[in-house]
């Protein structure tokens, strides 16, 4: 099973996908509660040069609190992370599968909002 729904940008910067991803996160309800500016960071901590790669913390407020409903300890594993990554010919968008990543609880109302969320991740990522 992948992990990840994915797509590749082709011609396209960081910073585009990057507006271009949030508009389409917003339409199906998420935001954007953390971003991680990898690229900058490894600079920053190691002095090394990579392309650019960012982690926007996504969140489907709706979403969260009935996940959180049904199994509380599931925050450990929120917010959904969309990753946008600098690769050759443009930038490849990867969103976190829910259902893959919730595999590790036996719950099946969680395994169904995960479902859910997955294809709200999916419209994002086609959007984009």
């Amino acid at each position: 099973m992948t992990y990840t729904i994915d797509r590749m940008i082709a011609d396209a910067g960081v910073d585009d996908v990057d507006a271009r991803t949030r508009k389409a996160l917003a339409d199906q309800g998420f935001g954007v509660l953390t971003e991680i500016d990898v690229k900058a960071t490894m600079k920053k901590k190691l002095d090394v040069e990579m392309p650019a790669y960012r982690i926007l913390g996504a969140c489907n407020p709706k979403m969260a609190h009935k996940a959180i409903g049904i199994e509380p300890r599931v925050g450990a594993m929120l917010p959904c992370n969309v990753i946008l990554h600098e690769v050759e010919g443009g930038v490849e968008i990867s969103a976190i599968d829910p259902v893959a990543s919730m595999q590790a609880i036996e719950n099946a109302d969680l395994k169904a909002v995960a479902a859910e969320v997955r294809d709200l991740l999916a419209k994002v990522v086609a959007a984009v």
